[in-house]
C-alpha cells in the first residue's frame, strides 16, 4: 500500500508545483505575445522586438478582445509591476535584486509555514512564479514583456502580463492568510484565558 505523502512534503510539492504551473503560463503567454501581436514601425522600417519597442522606434499595435474594455496591445516594461518606474538600468539591476530576494523569501516562508496553512502555501507559491517569471524577462531581454491592456471609456490601465496577475492573487491570499491567522490567535488566547480562568476556579474550590 503506498503511503500518502507527509503534511510537511505536501507543502513542497504544493508550492513547486503552483509555482512552476504559474511561471510556464507567463512565459508562454509572452513568447505568444511577442510572436504574433502586431508592431507598427514609426519610422517605416522593419521591427525588432523588444529592440525597437524599447528604442520606442516601434509600438504595439492593440488587438480587440472585448470592444471598448479589453486588447492585447504588446509593450517592454523597464520597471516594475503594472508599468511602474520607467528607468531602465536603474530598474532592471533594482527589481532583479528584489525579484531574487523575493524568491528567496517565499522560499524561506515555505519552511516555517505550518502544514495547515493551505492558503498561505497557494499565496507564496504564486508571488514566487510571477516574481521568477518577471525576473527571467529581465535578466534576458532587460524589460519586462506586457501586452494586456484593461481599459473603461478613456482610461486605461497600465498594460500588464500573467506574472503580474499571480502577484496580486497571491499578495491577497497572504493577506487572507494574515486575517484567517489572527482569528487563529485569538481564538488561542481565548481558549488558554479560559483554561486560566477554570484552573483558577478549582484552586479555589479545592482550597475551602
Amino acid at each position: 500500500m503506498t503511503e500518502s505523502p507527509s503534511p510537511g512534503r505536501t507543502k513542497w510539492m504544493i508550492f513547486l508545483i503552483v509555482a512552476a504551473l504559474s511561471l510556464i503560463a507567463d512565459q508562454a503567454t509572452k513568447i505568444w505575445a511577442r510572436g504574433s501581436l502586431p508592431v507598427v514601425s514609426l519610422r517605416g522600417t522593419a521591427c525588432v522586438v523588444p529592440e525597437d519597442i524599447v528604442s520606442r522606434t516601434c509600438q504595439g499595435h492593440p488587438v480587440t478582445v472585448i470592444d471598448g474594455f479589453w486588447e492585447w496591445r504588446l509593450s517592454m516594461n523597464p520597471g516594475s509591476a503594472f508599468g511602474l518606474l520607467s528607468s531602465q538600468s536603474f530598474a532592471r539591476t533594482l527589481f532583479s535584486v528584489i525579484g531574487i530576494a523575493a524568491v528567496l523569501g517565499m522560499l524561506f516562508m515555505v519552511r516555517k509555514a505550518r502544514p495547515d496553512q493551505k492558503i498561505l502555501h497557494w499565496a507564496l507559491a504564486l508571488v514566487a512564479g510571477g516574481a521568477v517569471g518577471n525576473l527571467i524577462d529581465r535578466i534576458y531581454y532587460g524589460v519586462v514583456t506586457d501586452f494586456i491592456l484593461w481599459k473603461y471609456q478613456t482610461h486605461e490601465w497600465p498594460v500588464f502580463n500573467v506574472a503580474d496577475v499571480v502577484l496580486v492573487i497571491g499578495v491577497v491570499l497572504m493577506f487572507i492568510d494574515i486575517q484567517k491567522e489572527g482569528r487563529r490567535e485569538k481564538a488561542l488566547k481565548a481558549g488558554r484565558q479560559d483554561k486560566a480562568k477554570a484552573a483558577g476556579l478549582i484552586k479555589d474550590f479545592s482550597g475551602k
